[in-house]
């Protein structure tokens, strides 16, 4: 049985850790982006609004 490491493999690790490093940038820019998309579509939303604003203008603390 021929068990090779990590070393051997022909990767160096340098190499995967950079792999590594633009695949995590790759997923933040596509984060990002959901997340501007997300805002943008919130945004566009209208605030309901009362009828009357005096109501839960005043909070009763006391339980």
């Amino acid at each position: 049985m021929d068990i090779q490491g990590a070393g051997t493999s022909g990767t160096s690790g340098a190499s995967l850790e950079l792999a590594s490093l633009k695949l995590a940038k790759d997923q933040q820019k596509q984060e990002g982006k959901a997340t501007l998309q997300l805002l943008e579509s919130a945004a566009d939303v209208p605030k309901p609004a009362s009828a009357n604003p005096s109501i839960g203008a005043n909070v009763d603390t006391y339980a």
